[in-house]
Protein backbone atom coordinates (compact mmCIF):
# COMPACT_ATOMS: atom_id res chain seq x y z
CA UNK A 1 0.00 0.00 0.00
CA UNK A 2 2.78 2.53 0.93
CA UNK A 3 4.98 1.99 -2.33
CA UNK A 4 1.19 2.64 -4.50
CA UNK A 5 1.81 5.95 -2.73
CA UNK A 6 4.48 6.37 -3.00
CA UNK A 7 4.82 5.94 -7.28
CA UNK A 8 1.22 8.18 -6.96
CA UNK A 9 3.15 11.03 -5.77
CA UNK A 10 6.29 10.67 -7.89
CA UNK A 11 3.74 10.21 -11.30
CA UNK A 12 2.30 13.60 -9.97
CA UNK A 13 5.33 15.29 -8.86
CA UNK A 14 6.99 14.58 -12.49
CA UNK A 15 3.90 15.73 -14.75
CA UNK A 16 3.29 19.36 -12.39
CA UNK A 17 7.04 19.71 -14.08
CA UNK A 18 5.91 18.05 -17.89
CA UNK A 19 2.65 20.34 -17.97
CA UNK A 20 3.82 23.63 -17.78
CA UNK A 21 6.11 23.04 -20.56
CA UNK A 22 3.68 21.45 -22.75
CA UNK A 23 2.05 25.03 -22.81
CA UNK A 24 5.08 26.97 -23.86
CA UNK A 25 4.61 29.07 -27.10
CA UNK A 26 7.68 29.38 -29.32
CA UNK A 27 8.53 31.97 -31.85
CA UNK A 28 10.99 30.87 -34.43
CA UNK A 29 13.75 32.50 -35.47
CA UNK A 30 13.33 34.79 -38.56
CA UNK A 31 9.68 36.30 -37.78
CA UNK A 32 9.47 39.90 -38.01
CA UNK A 33 8.50 41.85 -35.47
CA UNK A 34 7.14 45.61 -36.56
CA UNK A 35 7.22 48.04 -33.47
CA UNK A 36 6.83 51.91 -33.14
CA UNK A 37 8.51 53.39 -31.04
CA UNK A 38 7.80 55.14 -27.39
CA UNK A 39 10.24 57.40 -27.21
CA UNK A 40 12.96 59.52 -29.53
CA UNK A 41 15.96 58.06 -30.76
CA UNK A 42 19.09 60.08 -31.93
CA UNK A 43 22.06 59.50 -33.43
CA UNK A 44 24.04 61.33 -30.86
CA UNK A 45 22.52 58.38 -28.02
CA UNK A 46 24.58 56.84 -26.35
CA UNK A 47 25.64 53.34 -27.46
CA UNK A 48 24.09 50.82 -24.90
CA UNK A 49 21.09 53.36 -24.33
CA UNK A 50 17.89 51.15 -24.26
CA UNK A 51 14.71 52.48 -25.74
CA UNK A 52 11.10 51.16 -25.13
CA UNK A 53 8.69 50.53 -27.96
CA UNK A 54 5.30 48.74 -28.79
CA UNK A 55 4.60 45.84 -31.45
CA UNK A 56 2.75 47.26 -34.35
CA UNK A 57 1.21 44.40 -35.33
CA UNK A 58 0.36 41.08 -33.36
CA UNK A 59 2.42 37.83 -33.79
CA UNK A 60 0.58 34.37 -34.63
CA UNK A 61 2.10 31.33 -35.32
CA UNK A 62 0.06 28.56 -36.73
CA UNK A 63 -3.05 30.71 -36.49
CA UNK A 64 -2.75 31.03 -32.54
CA UNK A 65 -1.42 35.06 -31.55
CA UNK A 66 1.41 34.53 -29.27
CA UNK A 67 2.02 38.63 -28.70
CA UNK A 68 -0.66 40.95 -29.31
CA UNK A 69 -0.27 44.57 -31.16
CA UNK A 70 0.79 47.00 -28.04
CA UNK A 71 3.38 44.85 -26.27
CA UNK A 72 5.97 46.59 -24.94
CA UNK A 73 9.47 45.85 -26.32
CA UNK A 74 13.01 46.93 -25.47
CA UNK A 75 15.58 47.63 -27.23
CA UNK A 76 19.27 48.71 -27.33
CA UNK A 77 21.63 51.70 -29.62
CA UNK A 78 24.24 49.60 -31.22
CA UNK A 79 25.69 52.05 -32.73
CA UNK A 80 25.79 56.10 -33.38
CA UNK A 81 27.68 59.00 -33.48
CA UNK A 82 28.12 59.75 -29.56
CA UNK A 83 31.54 58.44 -29.35
CA UNK A 84 34.02 60.39 -32.24
CA UNK A 85 36.45 57.91 -32.14
CA UNK A 86 34.01 54.77 -32.56
CA UNK A 87 31.43 56.64 -34.66
CA UNK A 88 29.13 55.24 -36.84
CA UNK A 89 25.64 55.12 -38.52
CA UNK A 90 22.50 54.75 -35.71
CA UNK A 91 22.06 50.97 -35.38
CA UNK A 92 18.99 49.50 -33.35
CA UNK A 93 18.48 45.89 -31.82
CA UNK A 94 16.05 44.51 -29.63
CA UNK A 95 16.82 42.97 -26.51
CA UNK A 96 13.80 41.82 -24.69
CA UNK A 97 9.66 41.94 -24.36
CA UNK A 98 7.10 41.95 -21.46
CA UNK A 99 4.65 39.55 -21.45
CA UNK A 100 2.74 39.04 -17.66
CA UNK A 101 5.21 41.51 -15.95
CA UNK A 102 7.73 39.21 -17.11
CA UNK A 103 10.90 40.21 -19.17
CA UNK A 104 12.04 38.16 -22.05
CA UNK A 105 15.08 38.29 -23.84
CA UNK A 106 15.42 38.74 -27.92
CA UNK A 107 17.88 38.70 -29.89
CA UNK A 108 17.09 40.12 -33.20
CA UNK A 109 19.24 41.73 -36.40
CA UNK A 110 20.62 45.48 -35.83
CA UNK A 111 18.90 48.23 -37.98
CA UNK A 112 19.74 51.46 -38.79
CA UNK A 113 16.51 53.55 -38.77
CA UNK A 114 16.25 56.33 -41.73
CA UNK A 115 15.01 59.14 -39.76
CA UNK A 116 14.80 62.69 -41.37
CA UNK A 117 18.45 64.69 -41.10
CA UNK A 118 18.04 67.69 -38.99
CA UNK A 119 18.68 70.99 -40.95
CA UNK A 120 20.99 73.68 -40.06
CA UNK A 121 18.30 76.15 -38.44
CA UNK A 122 17.04 73.04 -36.23
CA UNK A 123 20.72 73.01 -34.88
CA UNK A 124 20.29 76.73 -34.19
CA UNK A 125 18.03 75.22 -32.07
CA UNK A 126 20.01 72.40 -30.00
CA UNK A 127 19.84 70.06 -32.75
CA UNK A 128 23.22 68.60 -34.26
CA UNK A 129 23.13 69.11 -38.08
CA UNK A 130 23.41 65.52 -40.15
CA UNK A 131 21.97 64.23 -36.36
CA UNK A 132 19.22 61.36 -37.44
CA UNK A 133 16.01 61.24 -35.33
CA UNK A 134 13.76 58.77 -34.74
CA UNK A 135 10.42 60.16 -33.41
CA UNK A 136 8.17 58.84 -31.39
CA UNK A 137 5.47 56.59 -33.28
CA UNK A 138 7.93 55.98 -36.47
CA UNK A 139 7.76 51.95 -37.46
CA UNK A 140 10.58 50.08 -37.30
CA UNK A 141 10.85 46.09 -38.29
CA UNK A 142 13.43 43.99 -36.88
CA UNK A 143 13.82 39.77 -37.62
CA UNK A 144 14.21 37.07 -34.78
CA UNK A 145 17.86 35.88 -34.95
CA UNK A 146 17.57 32.88 -32.37
CA UNK A 147 13.66 31.40 -31.38
CA UNK A 148 11.59 32.64 -28.40
CA UNK A 149 10.36 30.18 -26.13
CA UNK A 150 8.37 31.62 -23.30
Amino acid sequence: MTSNKLITLTIIFCASFVIPRSNAATIPAGTTLTINTVSPITSQSVVGRSFEAKLAQEVSVRGTVLLPAGTKVFGKIRSSRANPRKSGPLSLELSSLSMSGRSIPVKTNSVEPHGPPQTGRQAQYGHTAGTTMVNPGTTVQFQLLQAVTF
